[in-house]
């Protein structure tokens, strides 16, 4: 039985730089947001700090919850490889200490390689997923409630 999977990811802004991590395959480098799977008996705030912290080794502040995106991933470019995956990611506004520098955290998903800023003025310049996030951030609507963006890549 396949299932919809939740994940819980942050969206970490200081000094007009998004926090993302850098990935590397075969193909491509690309950029996320820190986050990942929510573990049964887990809230999504509880999810997006334990993923945060594997991830880049920090502790964040949860903040307010500002979107939702569904992926399916057979309604995208990577449905070849991609084609079961049905996940809704719930993108929650964070903060980090200001004396965070990026780095890898202790635990990194398969094709992480870093952490980096990203320049929110630059963002169309990087590979980034969700794609619709860069918009979003650009937008008026980025301090409205929350968004629902429905399917996206």
């Amino acid at each position: 039985m396949k299932r919809i999977r939740n994940s819980a990811k942050a969206i970490i802004v200081r000094d007009g730089c998004l926090l993302a991590t850098h990935n590397v395959d075969e193909y491509d480098d690309w950029y996320l947001l820190p986050g990942g799977g929510q573990e049964f008996g887990e809230t999504l705030g509880e999810a997006v700090l334990r993923e945060c912290q594997e991830e880049l080794g920090a502790t964040v502040q949860v903040g307010r919850l500002r979107a939702v995106r569904e992926y399916i991933g057979g309604n995208h470019e990577f449905a070849e490889t991609d084609g079961d995956t049905h996940q809704v990611e719930f993108m929650f506004e964070c903060t980090v200490d200001e004396t965070y520098e990026p780095r890898n955290g202790r635990v990194t998903d398969t094709y992480q390689v870093g952490v980096v800023w990203l320049p929110l003025s630059s963002l169309d310049d990087f590979t980034f997923y969700p794609a619709t996030l860069k918009a979003f951030l650009a937008s008026d609507d980025a301090g409205a409630s929350i968004t629902y963006w429905g399917d996206v890549n």
